[in-house]
């Protein structure tokens, strides 16, 4: 029986071996790249911050707990340099609207459905941008990468408690955001539908 791969590469990386570091970059990269897209909102910024969160967790390598998923350190070095950087710019976030979709839709969806399916990931996109940088992380990590509350905390250096906290009050603030966009201005379709003519 062979042993797992990435235990191998790891092993051997940890030694200095450019090439097992290699394949867990060629592993890891689609996710890696993906956080600092959706924590960055753009491409270019995104690509660069996927070097540098691979650059970092080589020169960190020999620090890494084996006790812990690779993945969920590599991820966590990442959305710590995103998280900085959001905070250097010091600016108002990319829109996310602009971005492409991540997900091609059902091919067996009508037209209509997936109209209504890409009105809803742009809006979500929209909302996920007005978050700050640690609530849209601790969301990013729970929703898309399935991260545990207590991974989450390990990643972003906050208590268990912290988080939990954090994705209370994102989630509601993504729920209020939502309802503004879509219960509100149906229910205004709706009153003025009832309202009786004169």
């Amino acid at each position: 029986m062979k042993a797992n791969p990435e235990s191998e590469w790891l092993d051997l990386a940890i030694k200095g071996d450019d090439d097992a570091f290699a394949h867990l970059v060629q592993t890891y990269q689609t996710p890696v790249y993906n956080l600092c897209y959706r924590m960055l909102g753009n491409a270019g910024d995104a690509e660069d911050a996927a070097q540098e969160s691979f650059w970092r967790a080589w020169q960190y390598l020999k620090r890494y707990d084996r006790q812990r998923s690779f993945i969920t350190w590599l991820l966590s070095i990442t959305a710590h340099f995103c998280i900085d950087q959001l905070r250097k710019r010091r600016l108002e976030l990319v829109p996310l609207d602009v971005l492409p979709e991540e997900d091609a839709p059902d091919p067996g969806l009508s037209p209509e459905a997936i109209s209504r399916l890409r009105d809803e990931q742009k809006q979500m996109r929209k909302l996920l941008g007005r978050l700050g940088p640690q609530d849209r992380a601790a969301i990013i990590m729970r929703y898309w990468y399935d991260f545990s509350e207590v991974e989450i905390a390990a990643s972003l250096s906050l208590t268990v408690s912290a988080v939990k906290s954090r994705l209370h009050r994102a989630r509601r603030e993504l729920a209020l955001g939502y309802d503004e966009c879509y219960e509100v201005p149906a229910l205004a379709e709706r009153r003025r539908y009832e309202s009786p003519a004169f």
